[in-house]
């Protein structure tokens, strides 16, 4: 009786035929809506860091090095691809990719970095939108991510290290 049940079990196998994909010989395309790793175009970049701004992980980091040079360095290692840093982009510089076989055994492979020189907008001569009583007092200044170490640091500064903020007006003790 065992012997039965195990070839009716095998003809019921070989009845249904493959139910698995093909996929290393033939990957499926990816679905409509599909977001991949974020892809950044240097030639539309205008460097104004929303994308490093609003990225929940803080994948996105951004340096000034002087006033004319910025550097962009998406790092992607806990990117959970979200497509934010795409949607706010003004300039569409950043687009979602449609890869999802992004697994790779260097960590640097992922990351892309982008070096702008800063020159001012040929359509409104700014480089940034004007920002908002609110930004304004949050960030002053310019960006010191740390590239070093791939760290998101909130830090600015408006003065030159080592100079006085106010001047103080001397005191007199009796």
């Amino acid at each position: 009786m065992s012997l039965l049940a195990k070839f009716q079990e095998m003809m019921v196998g070989l009845r249904a035929g493959r139910v698995t994909l093909p996929y290393p010989d033939q990957p499926a395309p990816a679905p409509a809506g599909f977001r991949g790793r974020p892809v950044f175009d240097a030639a539309r970049c205008i460097g104004c860091a929303a994308c490093a701004n609003n990225c929940p992980a803080r994948e996105i980091l951004v340096v000034d090095v002087c006033q004319e040079i910025r550097i962009l360095q998406y790092l992607g290692r806990r990117c959970t691809y979200c497509g934010r840093c795409a949607d706010l982009c003004p300039e569409k510089a950043i687009t979602m990719s449609r890869e999802f076989e992004t697994a790779t055994d260097r960590i640097g492979d992922i990351g892309q970095r982008l070096e702008l020189f800063m020159s001012t907008c040929q359509r409104c001569g700014r480089c940034f939108r004007e920002p908002s009583a609110l930004e304004r007092l949050q960030m002053k200044g310019y960006r010191f991510d740390d590239l070093e170490s791939e760290r998101w640091i909130f830090r600015s500064q408006s003065y030159l290290p080592g100079a006085a903020q106010t001047q103080d007006v001397p005191i007199e003790l009796d």
